[in-house]
């Protein structure tokens, strides 16, 4: 029986343990992904990946299916990635090589891996909220009313956030001498 996360995340939240395995199963490494554009490279984004995981099947129990399951985990997600740079005092630094090298296992050629990790760099340098924003939206996948409802805002508010997110994306590549030749 393949039933879809919502209907899982239901199941699981009614005490099938069977149902809550297949769930993290089915969503960690889309979890994974998220927290590592939160937090950055492992091994943080794996630490907070396994925290979501426990906050996930902790708060099951609160899960009533008015949102959509992917809604509700990547609002915990977001919630314990900032727990995480609140801790922390300040968001931790990404090493460009590291992100180099990520890049070279996806990209076509040298050239391209380093302009992913460049642009992956010039994210991290983003005021917190507008990179939340462009996380969820543009690498995420998520509509804006998607998103809106993740982070509490209005969609037009998420609008706003990508639009300021991309001019400072555009001022950061006009700074920085060669960033992108």
């Amino acid at each position: 029986m393949d039933l879809d996360e919502d209907h899982l995340a239901l199941a699981a939240a009614s005490g099938d343990a069977s149902a809550l395995e297949a769930l993290l199963s089915r969503t960690y490494d889309r979890l994974l992904s998220l927290c590592w554009r939160l937090v950055g490279p492992p091994p943080a984004c794996e630490d907070l990946c396994q925290e979501v995981c426990l906050a996930v099947a902790k708060g099951l129990s609160g899960f009533d299916g008015q949102a959509k399951f992917s809604t509700w985990s990547y609002a915990i997600a977001l919630n314990k990635a900032r727990d995480f740079h609140r801790k922390a005092g300040r968001r931790k630094q990404l090493d460009v090589s590291y992100l180099e090298t990520q890049a070279l296992e996806t990209a076509d050629n040298a050239e391209d891996a380093k302009r992913a990790a460049w642009l992956r760099a010039a994210v991290w340098e983003l005021p917190t909220d507008l990179r939340e924003t462009l996380v969820l939206v543009l690498e995420e996948g998520l509509n804006h009313g998607e998103a809106a409802e993740i982070l509490g805002l209005k969609e037009s508010t998420v609008s706003w956030r990508l639009m300021n997110a991309r001019k400072a994306l555009s001022a950061y590549a006009k700074t920085e001498e060669g960033a992108l030749t």
